[in-house]
């Protein structure tokens, strides 16, 4: 490699290390302000469709980086009664734990449907999987699995999106096989 190319990969990497360090420092500030009690989750009509599109379009480049590749399914007129900012930001943790956790060339879904009761989103990924022991423990606050630890990340991201799924009236639930990669299901109350 020249001296030129030398530079503009240790810049790059540089850049997108930085960019890492500003996302944790962002989440410690949110998960600060969500435990102080200072924020109130107001909920709004909101276009699920809508909504999981400005998802993708945060991780794009980043995909398209590694080869990998996010699919929307779902319904465009599923209409969802949500704080926008904080459910977008709970999906993108889990879209991003997918990508951390997904070979070059691997594939990741976010899907939703809607029942009488409840909204469902579900992403899945054909990643590495995550162990039967860790399954109990992903979403504790400061959790990393002992397997993973090439993996980026400080083990706040799922604490982070269980919180403020919880605090939209919903729950989460996560199905995992080792080598098959990882399904997590949100479920959140239409009021």
């Amino acid at each position: 490699k020249d001296d030129a190319t030398t530079v503009s990969s240790f810049t790059e990497k540089s850049q997108r290390e930085i960019k890492r360090m500003e996302d944790v420092i962002y989440t410690l500030l949110k998960l600060a302000r969500l435990d102080a009690g200072i924020i109130q989750m107001e909920k709004t009509p909101e276009n699920l469709s809508v909504l999981m599109q400005d998802v993708l379009e945060r991780f794009e480049t980043w995909a398209e980086r590694e080869n990998k590749t996010i699919t929307l399914f779902g319904k465009e007129d599923v209409v969802l009664s949500c704080d926008a900012l904080w459910i977008s930001e709970a999906i993108g943790n889990i879209v991003k734990n997918a990508l951390e956790h997904t070979e070059n060339s691997g594939h990741i879904r976010v899907k939703w449907s809607q029942s009488p009761l409840m909204t469902q989103i579900e992403i899945s990924d054909d990643g590495k999987g995550i162990h039967p022991e860790d399954l109990y423990n992903i979403f504790k606050r400061f959790y990393r699995e002992d397997r993973v630890h090439d993996a980026p990340g400080i083990g706040i991201g799922l604490y982070l999106t269980r919180e403020i799924i919880t605090r939209q009236g919903g729950f989460i639930r996560v199905a995992s096989e080792v080598g098959s990669g990882s399904t997590f299901s949100v479920f959140l109350p239409h009021s």
